[in-house]
């Protein structure tokens, strides 16, 4: 279930009311008149189920409620109520399958913002990959990857690009292009103070070792790329966020992009080349089979995007 909350006009109240009280799948409907300071208005509550709430919101936004008022949607973990079991049972469709879109727009319109956290936590786990890399670590390579926040700009793409929010594209865009060049010259930078102290030499790189799958393009580099798309955004979008990890130590973008920064640092031009082909794999096929789980998902679709620009920032 989801705990809605509206803050309406009062000349517009009467209609969100008649919007909550005919849905199948809204109940607990709690009425404040006059509660609502700033924004003014009458404050209406209700418990919501999910799969009920992307066509809630989309008659709420109808109706301008979120430009004349306010609209708030967040999870409730328990609720002991018959009143709601029922709700759940006649909202059409089932909650583990529902989208809610305007949800998954703001989550991922978040995750995609280039700031100093995203950089600090990007540049980390590149480091990370590259001590990895270093001392032949496969655990310490895992660990750069569940670390990377990548994924939120590449959902975020995948997202923008099949709703055609091009300001969702353009802000992951610009999170990817700045944010991997930034993280990997920091990597390099540390790598050639570690080299010039003496730490480490070329040997980290010559021979065989455990994780040279980092740099390893293959057939199966896509194939995981794709299956952890796909993945990342089933759980995205059914609100089974534990299986992001999964898609996190699937993966080998961030690791990619650590070993090409070693590399680049030690002269290993070619592992350069192949690891950075391999971050480039990884990319492109997480965020298309990203896509095509969105547009399969199609048919859950009951209101149209309301096109409400993302918050700054």
């Amino acid at each position: 279930m989801l705990h809605l909350r509206v803050i309406s006009p009062p000349e517009q109240t009467d209609k969100v009311l008649e919007q909550l009280t005919t849905h199948p799948g809204a109940t607990h409907l709690v009425l404040n008149r006059g509660a609502a300071i700033a924004p003014a208005g009458d404050l209406i509550e209700a418990l919501v189920a999910r799969e009920a709430a992307d066509d809630l919101l989309g008659s709420l936004c109808r109706l301008d409620i979120d430009h004349t008022g306010g609209i708030t949607l967040e999870p409730v973990d328990t609720a002991l109520s018959d009143a709601a079991d029922r709700a759940e049972e006649d909202a059409p469709g089932d909650a583990a399958d529902a989208v809610v879109w305007e949800e998954l727009l703001t989550r991922t319109g978040e995750e995609s913002r280039l700031n100093g956290a995203y950089l600090a936590f990007l540049s980390i786990a590149c480091l990370l990959s590259a001590v990895g890399v270093i001392i032949n670590s496969p655990v310490t390579i895992v660990g750069a990857m569940v670390l990377g926040p990548e994924f939120g700009p590449l959902a975020a793409l995948a997202v923008g690009l099949v709703r055609a929010r091009w300001d969702l594209v353009r802000r992951a865009l610009v999170a990817l292009a700045v944010g991997f060049p930034v993280a990997m010259a920091i990597t390099a930078l540390g790598t050639l103070i570690g080299n010039a102290a003496g730490l480490f030499d070329t040997s980290v790189l010559t021979g065989r070792h455990d994780v040279d799958f980092v740099y390893q393009v293959g057939p199966w580099s896509l194939i995981v790329a794709v299956l952890a798309g796909a993945a990342g955004m089933l759980a995205m979008t059914s609100a089974k966020s534990a299986a992001l990890v999964g898609v996190f130590i699937s993966v080998t973008t961030v690791p990619a992009a650590g070993y090409a920064s070693v590399a680049a640092i030690l002269g290993e031009w070619a592992r350069f080349v192949e690891s950075t082909r391999q971050l480039g794999i990884n990319l492109l096929g997480i965020v298309a089979a990203a896509a095509i789980v969105l547009l399969l998902r199609r048919a859950t679709w009951r209101s149209q995007d309301v096109g409400r620009p993302l918050p700054n920032g």
